[in-house]
């Protein structure tokens, strides 16, 4: 199997510490409009040859990042990979919005990757079937659609979206929605040991998720499963901790549990 990239999302004062453990630097656009020091750290990764993957923001405000300022981060940045603009869980707005990021020219070298939204596995394989049609060289799924608890139905609700994303991802490989050859970035997850259960899945190209730092700045130790409950904390409301509240050796033990954990 090939090597699957990971990146774990960080608060400020472990963006240094994160090139360490993170195969590629995963970009938060609004974060460079609010914090000089998280602009800087991207600038430096761009200088060191860092791969760097440029998300739109959705998940953090609730809507894609102001389309300007989207386009201004993209062009100074460079990103490897840039997220288009989704909506969440409708399906006609994100295939719109495909459609319109399709034309749009970006600086040479970024590659666009189209979201997956919907709000049923039939609306999901045509998404995927639109983008591939529309150019889309990568596509991603996000962690948390309400149908993957429909698909999964589970006590554990994050058990159950993690093991229905699995399962959407593949019955649509099954069907030849998902070929070899296509290339699929992981959004987040609601269960660190979803991961494992891809692993003679060729397409799968990337994962990002924060849980194994969220975890340890919630004091909780991995275990065999990682955890069974998704950890309660946002990124958004830790960005600014201070390096003496985070326990770093248990972190950095979460990280490798992870890996560990899902055979990657």
């Amino acid at each position: 199997m090939k090597k699957v990239k990971i990146s774990h999302e960080v608060p400020f004062c472990l963006l240094t510490k994160s090139r360490e453990f993170n195969d590629y630097d995963y970009c938060l656009p609004h974060l460079m409009d609010e914090y000089k020091e998280y602009e800087d750290f991207f600038t430096i990764s761009k200088s060191m040859g860092r791969y760097i993957v440029m998300d739109n923001s959705l998940h953090e405000l609730g809507e894609a990042y102001n389309t300007e300022r989207l386009m201004y981060w993209v062009n100074t940045i460079k990103p490897n990979e840039f997220i288009v603009p989704d909506v969440w869980e409708n399906y006609n707005e994100s295939a719109r919005n495909a459609k319109a990021w399709a034309s749009v020219e970006l600086p040479e070298g970024v590659m666009k990757v189209a979201v997956v939204q919907a709000k049923s596995l039939h609306e999901a394989s045509l998404c995927v079937k639109l983008y591939r049609d529309l150019g889309y060289q990568k596509i991603a799924f996000s962690y948390g659609a309400s149908y993957y608890n429909d698909l999964a139905p589970h006590p554990n609700k994050d058990f159950g979206k993690a093991i229905g994303r699995f399962y959407a991802i593949n019955k649509m490989y099954q069907d030849k929605t998902l070929l070899n050859s296509d290339r699929v970035h992981l959004l987040g997850t609601a269960s660190p040991i979803e991961f494992g259960l891809y692993l003679n899945m060729k397409f799968i190209e990337s994962i990002d998720t924060s849980n194994p730092i969220m975890a340890g700045i919630e004091k909780q130790t991995y275990n065999n499963l990682g955890l069974s409950i998704k950890p309660k904390a946002n990124m958004n409301a830790f960005q600014n901790i201070n390096k003496n509240n985070i326990e770093t050796k248990l972190i950095e033990y979460n990280v490798r549990k992870f890996r560990e954990i899902n055979g990657l």
